[in-house]
């Protein structure tokens, strides 16, 4: 039988359904009728009907007889199913040699790509995740709040939950703030349900990915519309201390012990209070601290009370007086 497209299912479901349905309360359809005659608008429909096998003409050439639906069901969508499921089989063939296409370019030590290639725009997540799904033993990432929304953390989710499955090794790094978002616990859970590890940090960082200590991803200079791939072992090498470094120093998401949630609380505090001594605006250090401008100036105005100041300048000048320089343990 031959082959039909969606063109041939919307004009199915909209005016040939509707003239089987009166041709089958009728109990056949004469070769003569209006409604089948070359110029009606219903011939497309009635032809339809004929190709599909719904409508045959009876033996004495005068109607069309209607044909039970049930058997031609299979005959139209079991070649369709077949075909879909050749299809599915052939791409995860491609994907597969693909895959190792993706292994042998990653690892060859010498190439004309040279030491960083850049990615832009909607081809930065497809290139982000043929890394993940050609990592072989170690993701970490780096990831500030900002333009973490549901969407994307939904999209990490699965991605990542692949990569665990397999049997990488995952770390996660995201700013204290992070404690505070619902959609984020829920990624939190999801990753390390399946042996991740995610720890939280006072101080600002930017996005980086490293797989398999091997590529390093991170933002262009321009933003997030640019990205930068880094295969370059010294740099790559570099970048990863950073993130130890930094791991090291950061608190574990899952511990919501009282004494644990002190310590974040205190270094949101000396953090705020770095960025106002270094003069730094308001969005500006909001984002440094991972919080909307609201809730950055909350911070503030709880150091204001604090030290019984009412403008800024009596702020400084008070936590001047009492030497606080936001490096303080408490």
């Amino acid at each position: 039988m031959a082959g039909f497209g969606p063109g041939d299912r919307a004009l199915f479901e909209s005016e040939a359904t509707a003239l089987f349905e009166d041709v089958v309360a009728a109990g056949s359809l004469s070769t003569d009728d209006p409604r089948i005659d070359p110029r009606s608008a219903l011939r497309p429909a009635f032809d339809l009907l004929h190709r599909l096998g719904l409508l045959v003409l009876d033996e004495d050439h005068t109607c069309y007889l209607p044909v039970d639906p049930t058997t031609v069901t299979s005959r139209v969508v079991a070649p369709m199913s077949q075909h879909g499921a050749e299809l599915l089989t052939e791409s995860s063939q491609w994907a597969t040699a693909f895959s190792g296409l993706a292994q042998a370019w990653r690892r060859a030590p010498g190439s004309e790509r040279g030491p960083i290639t850049e990615v832009r725009g909607d081809a930065i997540d497809p290139f982000i995740a043929s890394l993940v799904a050609d990592a072989e033993r170690e993701l970490l990432t780096a990831q500030p709040q900002t333009g973490r929304n549901a969407a994307t953390l939904a999209a990490a989710a699965v991605r990542d939950a692949a990569a665990l499955d397999r049997g990488l090794h995952m770390r996660t790094l995201y700013q204290h703030s992070a404690r505070r978002s619902s959609i984020t616990h829920k990624y939190v859970a999801a990753v390390t349900a399946r042996g991740a590890e995610v720890r939280t940090l006072d101080e600002f960082f930017n996005r980086m990915i490293v797989v398999d200590r091997q590529v390093v991803v991170i933002p262009s200079h321009e933003g997030l519309g640019a990205a930068l791939a880094i295969r370059e072992p010294s740099l790559v090498a570099y970048l990863v201390d950073i993130f130890e470094r930094s791991w090291e120093r950061a608190r574990p998401f899952s511990n919501r012990e009282s004494t644990m949630m002190r310590h974040v609380a205190a270094e949101q505090r000396s953090m705020t209070i770095r960025m106002l001594i270094e003069g730094h605006a308001d969005p500006a250090s909001a984002k440094r601290l991972g919080v909307s401008p609201r809730t950055y100036a909350g911070y503030v105005a709880d150091l204001k009370e604090q030290y019984e100041a009412q403008t800024r300048f009596q702020l400084g000048y008070a936590m001047g007086r009492a030497g606080i320089a936001g490096e303080e343990e408490d």
